[in-house]
């Protein structure tokens, strides 16, 4: 066995690629620094009832586990940090008003999302918690808008649902537990026959409802064709009118799609997914998660959306990154002079160590540091010669 493998769908990251995903990172967290978002560092391994509540199953099944030598109990690696942070907003903070949250870190995953993904992806996120009104869904989703925008993504786009419509209709006719997820599962994947056979029995109203949902995406005009399609539930009545909020007064272009159960025993409320121009993969998702600190002990509005850093180092457009400069190896005072005031200004200066002539050019420089009339310079190195 050849001891350098890594596991099926783990990788290294390695340079200038760690470069650019901590380039994007520090560009993000200065947009959620200057918003007040504060940062948190969660661990990387919990006890699974801590780990899990709330979340559902299907972070269960994502997330490795074994067992704890101190205590005895099971842990969990996890696979998800937003609920971490919920636990960190209810149980430790314990603030009463509005508290701005953000992070990053590797999660695991037992199985990767989507075909070609890794199972460590590198998540970022903010979320606030709080506050229950469409006022932080929409700073939620402008806060997303200005992040993307100061990693080169722009023109991006949004796609909103609500699963408090979904869940409206299967509590209003007392839908049993089971049937409900089958339901959700159906609308989800647009599988209108296996819809249909799983409402048939339903009353005409509801079934008519559920099977409307799956049609139910495009434009602001979906709003109206939903208001006239479905029952006047106030809870659904609610529902559009925030979309229809996000819509108008969002900071991307939104499209609505009422089918959008993602998340649906996590989200209580909008859930978004953004899109940047010309690729069919999200590059962040997100939405409302209210009852998740219920279960450490605080039910605290939440809203929030996480990115994977990998991915937006692959989404990101890649601009034109300068070489570094190699520096010959001396006790030269006035070199060690210069050098510190290259890096003082950000510049990348490599000390060029005795005995490696032939392979200078691993060191990525385009520039070299030479002394000329008793003073050390900065001049470019000719594509031959680096």
């Amino acid at each position: 066995m050849r001891t350098w493998l890594l596991p099926e769908d783990i990788e290294d990251v390695l340079p200038p690629e760690a470069q650019r995903i901590e380039t994007l990172r520090a560009r993000l967290f200065e947009v959620f620094r200057v918003h007040g978002y504060q940062l948190v560092i969660p661990p990387m391994l919990e006890y699974v009832e801590s780990l899990l509540t709330g979340t559902g199953h299907d972070l269960d099944l994502r997330t490795f586990k074994l067992i704890d030598q101190l205590s005895g109990r099971t842990m969990g690696v996890r696979a998800d940090i937003t609920p971490q942070v919920a636990r960190i907003d209810a149980h430790l903070l314990n603030r009463a008003g509005v508290t701005r949250l953000c992070y990053a870190g590797s999660i695991l995953h037992t199985r990767p999302r989507e075909l070609n993904g890794t199972r460590e992806p590198l998540q970022i996120g903010a979320e606030i918690y709080g506050h229950a009104g469409i006022e932080s869904d929409l700073e939620i989703q402008v806060l997303l808008a200005r992040g993307l925008a100061a990693c080169g993504i722009h023109n991006a786009r949004l796609d909103v649902g609500h699963v408090g419509i979904f869940r409206a209709l299967c509590r209003h006719v007392g839908i049993e537990a089971e049937r409900e997820s089958e339901l959700q599962e159906a609308i989800a994947a647009k599988d209108i026959p296996a819809l249909r056979l799983l409402a048939k029995s339903l009353a005409k109203a509801t079934r008519e409802a559920l099977l409307a949902l799956p049609e139910l995406y495009g434009d602001e005009t979906v709003l109206s064709r939903a208001e006239r399609a479905l029952p006047k539930y106030a809870e659904i009545t609610a529902a559009l009118r925030d979309l229809r909020t996000l819509m108008r007064k969002g900071a991307l272009a939104v499209s609505v799609d009422l089918s959008d159960l993602r998340g649906y025993h996590y989200h209580s409320g909008v859930v978004f997914a953004a899109y940047a121009p010309g690729l069919s993969s999200a590059v962040a998702l997100g939405g409302r998660y209210d009852e998740v600190g219920k279960a450490f002990g605080r039910a605290r509005p939440a809203t929030g959306f996480s990115m994977d850093l990998r991915d937006l180092a692959r989404t990101a457009p890649r601009g034109a990154v300068a070489g570094g400069i190699r520096a010959p190896f001396s006790a030269d005072s006035k070199l060690a002079a210069e050098i510190a005031k290259l890096r003082a200004a950000r510049e990348v200066v490599v000390a060029d160590l005795p005995g490696h002539a032939a392979t200078r050019g691993e060191l990525g420089c385009d520039r070299e540091l030479v002394r000329r009339r008793g003073k050390w310079v900065v001049r470019a190195i000719p594509p031959s010669k680096r």
